[in-house]
């Protein structure tokens, strides 16, 4: 439906008025009758579209109908399409006519001047703003759907940056700095034509309301295309801005950044309008003749998961793995992957980098860039995320714990499925998978801060897990996925005490019981598959552990849509008390990092059998046959005895999805 105007006309004096591309007016023709009038005409110049509301029939005119009575439900609605020349080109008058009909009882005229209004966005997300029959004020999700999105300016562009040694993304100031800054941006686009001297006349604000004000920035350069002419004009405490559209040009170019991503308290949605005021006399105050409005939503932030292919490793030197980053440095070159090490300057002995942040990105139809995702825990890597990895194109997002951090807060402890498809409901950007206490009463949990984020995004919703029942508490320490080429073209892999239970058993049958773990390692006590298998102890809290993982894969199962086909169980055991919580017993082969089809494993030192590790061997029978490729990596002693493996230890940036996140429906 056509937005609409009521207009009061008079038979005193003629009456001007704007009418707007697009708009109709209605014409109170009850309420300018002058006494007597029992019946009127209406007669418009060709520029203009009348019809007559009566009877609820609306009547195109001309037609066979000159005169209608003047009841109290009598309408004249009025729409033009073309623009207007000069002002008060097109005219519309009423005669009224009394009881004898004959000459008309009284007059009334309107002026008309057609112009356009019309505030524009990329609402089609085609990468460009285009004009479009879309309802600009709405936003919808799906392939079928539209809207305009807006990127959260969080990288930084300043070029200047690395030298002030600035940790500042672009989203916390009013400026801009480059013009690679305006690139991160969404446009938003008047369009004013018609009689420039009606723009004079009228005036033309440009306009967002509270809740929508903290969270965008609009950028204003009027007709200049120099830097410094890019003024901060909307945002903040800044609620409205007065446009003058230049007598040259048709269009006004305003760049809007985002500034906050969804969170618990803001639903990502934001709304601009334009409107046009008329001051109908000198010294009264104006009124709104026509509004316009556009609707973006924040883009959220996405998390990659193992099965997509990677960018960029990232390592810590510390005084004792110069061994672990030569194989982590094996396996991304076999990858074609570059390594970036972190010096023992920047971590300050912290050699946790995946616990410190997690990577992700952000998407809009113009643009897409990673984003990383610093976690509250702040080690010794506290400042990597923000003084190395924040620049031009990539950005920088964190979320702080008011009450206190725990284990639970370390991004060891925040994972993504692959795309799912669960009881005809497609998650086709995956689910983020966060450990929790649950079942438990009380115990750690993930922030709520981190939580609350990660649920306002959105595409994909979050499944808690169980993984307080581990020392450290993190959702690595017994699951990852790897890449298939069958099936959901992945695998869940689960550390599995049984199937390392049920491995030693069948050594021990086949004559095998005095083989020892940890062989080679130097001042570590050995343990023979038999002595494993007498600890009664040591099986009693697996059970208990395996336990606390079958808690765990009927969750994945029911969340992710997975059969029991789609997990493969990897032999683990674990050591500890259950008041205490869980350690792995020999290196944690299930804390992994996933290259594409190369895996870099920690080395289990499991006891040797003809020659081969009989734990790394059951491992390659499990894997190799899908095409991936399993290094072991000495982490004994610089990661396994501080409790932490090879996936602790490393931080992969990954290629974002093929699929674009504005095409799901949450």
């Amino acid at each position: 439906m056509a937005q609409q105007r009521r207009v009061q006309l008079s038979t005193q004096r003629p009456t001007s008025t704007v009418c707007v591309l697009g708009t109709e007016l209605s014409l109170d023709v009850c309420g300018s009758a002058p006494k007597g009038a029992v019946t009127f005409h209406v007669q418009g110049t060709p520029g203009v579209k009348l019809y007559v509301v009566h009877e609820t029939q609306s009547i195109k005119l001309p037609s066979l109908v000159g005169r209608w009575p003047l009841d109290t439900g009598a309408e004249v609605l009025l729409a033009m399409d073309t623009l207007s020349k000069d002002v008060g080109d097109e005219k519309v008058r009423i005669s009224y006519f009394g009881e004898s009909g004959g000459v008309p009882i009284g007059r009334a005229m309107l002026y008309l001047t057609c112009v356009e209004v019309s505030l524009d966005a990329d609402t089609s997300r085609s990468g460009t703003v285009s004009r479009t029959l879309l309802d600009k004020a709405t936003w919808s999700w799906g392939p079928e759907g539209h809207g305009a999105i807006l990127l959260v300016n969080c990288d930084r562009d300043d070029p200047k940056a690395w030298a002030l040694q600035s940790s500042t993304p672009d989203n916390r100031d009013a400026a801009v700095r480059s013009y690679a800054d305006l690139k991160d941006m969404s446009q938003l686009v008047l369009h004013t034509r018609g009689p420039r001297t009606i723009f004079t006349g009228h005036r033309l604000v440009l306009h967002t309301d509270y809740s929508s004000a903290g969270r965008v920035g609009v950028f204003y350069s009027g007709n200049s295309t120099a830097l410094k002419d890019y003024k901060h004009v909307l945002g903040g405490l800044q609620l409205s801005y007065t446009i003058k559209p230049s007598r040259h040009q048709e269009e006004s170019i305003f760049y809007v950044e985002g500034l906050s991503f969804p969170d618990v308290d803001f639903s990502g949605l934001v709304t601009f309008h334009v409107t046009l005021l008329e001051s109908p006399e000198k010294d009264l105050l104006e009124t709104p003749i026509f509004t316009d409005t556009v609707v973006f939503r924040v883009a959220p932030w996405i998390m990659t998961p193992n099965t997509l292919a990677p960018l960029e490793v990232f390592v810590c030197s510390v005084e004792n793995n110069k061994d672990f980053v030569a194989a982590v440095r094996a396996v991304a070159d076999e990858a074609k992957c570059p390594l970036t090490v972190c010096p023992l300057l920047e971590n300050r002995g912290d050699r946790w980098i995946q616990d410190e942040m997690e990577f992700g990105y952000i998407q809009a139809p113009h643009k897409t860039f990673p984003v990383v995702f610093d976690s509250p825990r702040d080690g010794g890597l506290v400042d990597f995320p923000v003084k190395r990895i924040l620049g031009p194109d990539f950005g920088y997002v964190a979320r702080q714990s008011p009450a206190g951090v725990s284990s639970l807060d370390s991004f060891g402890n925040l994972e993504v499925s692959p795309p799912v498809s669960v009881q005809g409901k497609e998650y086709p950007l995956g689910r983020i998978l966060i450990g929790s206490s649950f079942p438990r009463s009380g115990g750690r949990r993930l922030a709520k801060a981190v939580k609350d984020f990660l649920v306002a995004q959105q595409v994909q919703a979050p499944v808690e897990l169980f993984s307080d029942w581990l020392f450290v508490g993190h959702i690595d320490e017994f699951l990852t996925f790897v890449p298939a080429p069958d099936r959901k073209a992945f695998r869940l892999l689960l550390a599995s005490p049984s199937a390392c239970y049920q491995l030693l058993k069948e050594k021990q049958e086949e004559g095998f019981g005095e083989a020892a773990m940890f062989e080679g390692l130097q001042k570590v006590s050995k343990v023979t598959i038999n002595e494993i298998l007498a600890n009664e102890e040591l099986r009693k809290f697996n059970t208990y552990a395996q336990s606390c993982i079958n808690w765990n894969r009927d969750i994945l199962k029911r969340s992710l849509g997975l059969s029991e086909q789609d997990i493969i169980d990897l032999p683990q055991l674990f050591q500890g008390k259950a008041d205490k919580g869980a350690e792995a017993f020999f290196p944690d082969m299930v804390n992994m990092l996933v290259l594409g089809r190369h895996l870099g494993i920690p080395k289990p030192f499991g006891p040797v059998v003809g020659g081969q590790c009989c734990l790394e061997e059951r491992v390659r029978a499990l894997l190799e046959p899908l095409g991936l490729t399993c290094t072991f990596i000495d982490d004994f002693f610089s990661y396994h005895l501080l409790l932490g493996e090879v996936h602790c230890g490393t931080n992969v940036r990954r290629k974002p999805f093929a699929f674009k996140w504005w095409h799901m429906v949450p």
